[in-house]
């Protein structure tokens, strides 16, 4: 299979054969850290929703059993693995009212 191009001063050239190995190799690098750089992701968006509640942990508020729920699901998201960027397959749990 032939290598791909890089620009060198303006001009497409080929890539020599350790170029295209250290291209292929970043890219499989790359791809191969999608799964850690998705679970980072949730875990953010799972802390961020913690943060909004954590003012009914507090001693002067008595949490609700739904709260404590929520709370609870939400820790326990990552026990999910997200398939996509987009956290498209991830079920995060209903804030109760």
């Amino acid at each position: 299979m032939a290598n791909g191009n890089k620009m060198v001063d303006g001009q497409l050239v080929e890539m020599t054969d350790a170029e295209q190995k250290e291209f292929d190799d970043n890219n499989t690098s790359w791809t191969n850290a999608a799964p850690a750089r998705r679970m980072v992701e949730l875990r953010k968006q799972r802390n961020t929703l913690l943060a909004e509640t954590d003012y009914m942990a507090l001693g002067d508020v008595t949490m609700t059993d739904a709260w404590k729920k929520y709370r609870q699901a939400l820790r326990d998201i990552t026990t999910q693995t997200p398939t996509d960027d987009a956290l498209s397959n991830i079920t995060f749990p209903t804030k109760p009212s």
